[in-house]
């Protein structure tokens, strides 16, 4: 095997970054290439020059291209990663951005999910390498209002009471989570009192209450990391499978 691949790290907004998932990713034997959305100006490696793709979140939605056309180049490009079998993991508008380059609709959900909630881990997730760590329910980290339809000949790996799609693998090697294992206790803290997310937080009319997530922090953060440790370990062991695959190929 080979012990180096380089990943593709597309990034939205300045504070939502790969957190938890850089170093057990650097650990397993992958470098990180970041491609910085929201600046206009930052160059994106060919597809040819990256072993595998991960998307993360951000507050924009799929269906919104026509105010950040950098969505559409997103969506092309991950077409060009599964159609080249390149790994892919997206978290959050990333595995949004996944599902709608597999064709299924991104649109509202009926209630935002922001703070601490419990998923269940589905039966067909048995056997998935990303999924092994997860018990039978784990409380994870949201922040998200969207949602998605299981991607055709995708396999629903995660759901929960208010948002049905919360995580799916399409073929071998490509995961949408539509949950946030990547941060830490600061990053929630940080995320709390980034200005947009508390003029978002204010719309709710109290029915979130950041206080009531900081609470929360201290008994779900330690689990929640060991999750996030494990998830992009074994997604970079994938991308290290993957790469030695295509070499033999040649």
């Amino acid at each position: 095997m080979h012990n180096r691949a380089s990943l593709l790290v597309v990034q939205h907004v300045p504070h939502e970054r790969l957190g938890t998932f850089e170093a057990p990713l650097r650990e397993a034997g992958c470098s990180l290439i970041g491609v910085n959305t929201y600046d206009p100006k930052a160059p994106w490696p060919g597809l040819e020059e990256v072993d595998g793709l991960v998307v993360m979140g951000g507050p924009q939605s799929v269906y919104e291209q026509r105010t950040y056309p950098f969505l559409t180049k997103e969506l092309q490009v991950l077409r060009e990663a599964i159609d080249a079998k390149r790994p892919v993991l997206g978290v959050c508008l990333g595995a949004q951005l996944l599902a709608s380059a597999l064709g299924a609709p991104v649109t509202k959900n009926r209630q935002k999910e922001i703070g601490w909630y419990p998923i269940q881990r589905e039966p067909s997730a048995d056997g998935d390498p990303l999924f092994e760590i997860f018990g039978h329910t784990e409380t994870v980290f949201q922040w998200h209002g969207d949602t998605f339809a299981l991607p055709k000949g995708a396999v629903q790996l995660a759901s929960s009471p208010l948002c049905a799609q919360q995580a799916f693998r399409y073929g071998d090697s490509a995961w949408g989570l539509q949950f946030h294992l990547e941060v830490t206790a600061a990053m929630i803290r940080a995320w709390l009192t980034t200005p947009a997310n508390k003029a978002e937080l204010a719309t709710l009319r109290g029915s979130i209450d950041p206080l009531t997530i900081k609470q929360q922090t201290p008994r779900y953060i330690e689990r929640l990391q060991e999750l996030g440790r494990q998830v992009a370990t074994v997604f970079c062991h994938v991308v290290l499978a993957s790469n030695d695959l295509a070499e033999a190929r040649r």
